[in-house]
């Protein structure tokens, strides 16, 4: 199975288009993303983990790069066990 800093990037990689995305790079400094990127991106992030990105969760920290959204992700799915 994939894991899930590398499923991230396949998806990021897909709007970051012609850059190399490190892993602590922040994607919304790039210039190549919007906000309908974020949206597609918690959808993303919910169907691909199985969590919920809780209102309290949207805090542009949390997706701000792909470390910061592996690691929501392994909190989330944490506190769901």
């Amino acid at each position: 199975m994939m894991d899930t800093k590398q499923q991230i990037r396949d998806f990021v990689s897909r709007f970051v288009r012609g850059h190399d995305l490190d892993d602590n790079e922040d994607i919304f400094a790039t210039g190549f993303v919007n906000s309908m990127f974020a949206m597609q991106l918690v959808q993303f992030v919910e169907t691909t983990f199985g969590i919920t990105v809780e209102s309290d969760d949207l805090d542009i920290d949390n997706f701000r790069s792909i470390d910061a959204i592996a690691a929501l992700v392994e909190r989330k799915q944490g506190a769901a066990v």
